[in-house]
């Protein structure tokens, strides 16, 4: 393999290689369960909580650098290497990336380890679990994202377990482990499982011919284009639905009634994406409508809080 002899980067190549853009995957989560803790059980720390944002980032950050240096190593397709991938792209250094995946996870390991010792062992458990997900999803002879299982799992470690774990670093001295507890953490992250599996699935539909011929056999590959756009459509439907279900139980303020302002948003994107799959001009109608559904919830969560504020 040769090694590319650059090691200066822009700015624009360095979020383009840890896809900056993208973060907005694992920043939505981090406040729905920093919501979560303080509406329902009254309790933040925004020491550890920004503690846990960092150390959040830079895995995020190291992951899908890894996922980009995977893909190039092992991809058998010179044209897509040197004119889609971005270290092919740009002439990144090998070993500047390698020195950079080490510059991010290290901090990123060393501020889970401290938080570890201050809220308790669950916290290690649960961040292994995220390890573990990230590693495997791009890395070994069979990395996640080139199974069927890519969805599931990018919305399981970003959607449900960074929210959990923004749950637990801010009340871990009242958090029970309990079945009702759970329950309601899971309902409170479904829509962002099922929005941010979306991106994974939207990503796998724009790259389907592309994944065949470097051999990565996604749920696309096994249920066609039409039943995966059908997928994509009915996921966004449930997430906004889980939206109202969580303020029926309680689990949601009434306050949340404006994922209504999303509801457009979300219609006119999966419009766009259902006419064509391009990656390049119509991907990123996945990631706005994230963007969109998690905002406004955010816009609910904080007049929610301006109220307490006022009336409290």
């Amino acid at each position: 393999m040769i090694e590319f002899l650059e090691v200066k980067m822009s700015l624009s190549t360095f979020s383009q290689l840890v896809e900056l853009r993208a973060k907005a995957a694992s920043i939505f989560p981090f406040f729905t369960g920093l919501f979560f803790s303080w509406y329902l059980l009254g309790s933040v720390n925004g020491l550890y909580a920004t503690l846990f944002f960092i150390a959040m980032i830079l895995f995020n950050m190291t992951v899908d650098t890894l996922d980009n240096y995977n893909d190039y190593m092992h991809s058998n397709e010179e044209e897509w290497k040197s004119g889609t991938n971005i270290i092919g792209v740009k002439h990144i250094s090998l070993n500047l990336i390698r020195t950079m995946i080490v510059v991010m996870v290290v901090p990123s390991a060393l501020i889970g380890i401290y938080l570890v010792f201050q809220v308790g062992l669950p916290l290690l458990w649960m961040g292994l679990i995220c390890f573990a997900i990230g590693i495997m999803y791009s890395s070994g002879p069979h990395p996640i994202s080139s199974t069927p299982y890519g969805e599931v799992a990018s919305g399981f470690a970003m959607g449900v377990m960074i929210t959990l774990i923004s749950v637990y670093v801010n009340s871990f001295q009242m958090f029970v482990w309990k079945a009702s507890l759970l329950g309601q953490i899971l309902l409170a992250s479904a829509p962002l499982f099922f929005w941010i599996a979306n991106i994974m699935l939207a990503n796998n539909i724009c790259d389907a011919q592309e994944d065949e011929v470097n051999h990565r056999w996604t749920i696309v590959h096994y249920i066609g284009i039409k039943n995966s756009l059908l997928m994509f459509n009915s996921a966004n439907v449930l997430a906004v639905l889980l939206v109202f279900y969580a303020m029926y139980i309680g689990v949601y303020p009434l306050a949340l009634f404006s994922i209504l302002l999303a509801v457009p948003l979300i219609i006119k994107q999966s419009l766009i994406f259902n006419h064509e799959q391009i990656k390049t001009k119509t991907f990123v109608c996945a990631v706005q409508i994230m963007i969109f559904g998690s905002l406004s919830m955010c816009v609910g969560f904080l007049g929610y809080w301006i109220y307490t504020l006022i009336y409290h």
